[in-house]
């Protein structure tokens, strides 16, 4: 028999006082990531784990999150088209605990 073995599910979220993505200034994107940055760091127990900024990634780190399927790879056409690309790769980046359980 025929079986699911893994779905990925990408969704959007808002944060009460900034845009979604396509309509964010490059400094509230710095901005909520720094606010993120400090909520991931107060994560415990199943949830502690690290946050990788995009800007400055090692190469075999980003490389492995690729791999992983938790990093998409720059330049899709969909995502240029939407806007989401602007300011590359400043603000952006990927949280997930050790166990990459959670991202």
């Amino acid at each position: 028999a025929r079986a699911v073995k893994s779905v990925r599910i990408r969704v959007g979220r808002s944060f009460n006082g900034f845009g979604l993505s396509p309509g964010i200034t490059k400094q509230q994107r710095l901005d909520l990531e720094s606010l993120l940055k400090t909520a991931f760091a107060n994560f415990t127990g199943d949830l502690e784990g690290s946050y990788y900024p995009l800007l400055g990634m090692e190469e075999s780190v980003r490389q492995q999150l690729v791999d992983d399927h938790f990093l998409f790879v720059s330049g899709d056409r969909n995502l240029i088209a939407a806007g989401m690309e602007r300011d590359w790769p400043e603000g952006r980046g990927i949280f997930h605990n050790k166990d990459k359980t959670f991202l």
